[in-house]
């Protein structure tokens, strides 16, 4: 029974929906974000396996750790970054295969991991001692203090519609009464949601903590070889989990494959986004969060408790 139970979570953590499947598909979606950009500028776009070479040839590399800084915490924060992504994988995708299968807290364990991520990297940066790496540090802990409220708010929404912080729980509510994003107040916190994982994935206009072409790659100019290619990973398994994981909380249906459709949608106008705006200024991202998203996630929650 025991050599059962272990293959088990060896499936579950390692093959799907654990790491093997977070990395692979993680690389076709970046593989599909970085075409859809080269025709929205008249580009033809790199061919399917880009993504996979591009990684193979990062773990192929040397690995410099830069003198004078912490250097197991410099290694360890890219590593832990990644587990905190295939456990939300985990999570999330075999809780909406199996909603009777979740236990209460999944949800506040999913949060945790989520802010793992980016405390990571600003560990990772810090441990390196470079000024530029220090400064995306700073913009990252900023930038997490001023979207963190706001989705939380937006999370909160489901929560109180359905009287239970258990995803299965939350799951099993919507194939019933309907998607939360249908009322007036799921479909405010909906949308609020989207633009707060847009920060936590650090993609434009909310990637001011690598800002390459100013500070020089940020919380990861230092990075080099097999850490950067975890990190490349690391933000590329963040667009595959961070969308579904709103869309599992908004818009689970019955008909149980929709939510590759809602996902394909919603990755679509990240892209969009991603390609028609410039990148905001660490004090305009930080007063857009404070006034106008906090005022949205807060209006989203008052709407839930009175019902609408």
């Amino acid at each position: 029974m025991e050599k059962i139970e272990l293959l088990s979570y060896f499936f579950d953590y390692l093959v799907f929906p654990g790491l093997l499947f977070v990395v692979a598909s993680g690389m076709l979606v970046s593989w599909i974000d970085r075409k859809i950009t080269a025709r929205l500028q008249w580009r033809v776009g790199p061919g399917l396996l880009q993504p996979y070479y591009d990684i193979r040839k990062l773990f192929l590399k040397e690995v410099i750790i830069p003198e004078g800084g912490n250097k197991w915490s410099f290694i360890i924060a890219p590593m832990c970054a990644l587990i905190s992504i295939v456990i939300i994988s985990n999570i999330v995708l075999k809780y909406y295969i199996d909603p009777s299968g979740s236990f209460v807290g999944d949800i506040i364990v999913v949060i945790y991991m989520f802010a793992a991520i980016p405390v990571a990297s600003i560990i990772g940066a810090s441990a390196s001692k470079n000024p530029y790496a220090s400064l995306g540090a700073s913009r990252e802990m900023k930038s997490m203090l001023a979207y963190e409220l706001p989705f939380l708010m937006c999370i909160m929404v489901p929560v109180i519609k359905t009287g239970s912080i258990s995803m299965g729980a939350i799951i099993q509510h919507q194939l019933q009464n309907g998607p939360i994003f249908m009322s007036l107040s799921g479909l405010t916190a909906f949308i609020t949601s989207i633009f707060c994982i847009q920060a936590k994935m650090g993609i434009v206009p909310f990637d001011y903590s690598e800002a390459e072409t100013e500070i020089c790659g940020g919380v990861l100019v230092e990075y080099s070889g097999a850490l950067l290619a975890i990190w490349k990973l690391v933000k590329m398994s963040l667009l595959v989990v961070a969308p579904l994981f709103i869309i599992v909380l908004f818009a689970s249906t019955g008909f149980r494959a929709g939510i590759f459709a809602v996902y394909f949608v919603l990755l679509l106008i990240v892209i969009i986004l991603k390609n028609t705006n410039p990148r905001l200024r660490i004090d305009q991202a930080l007063r857009g969060f404070w006034t106008y998203a906090a005022v949205a996630s807060l209006t989203a929650l008052v709407l839930a408790v009175t019902g609408y």
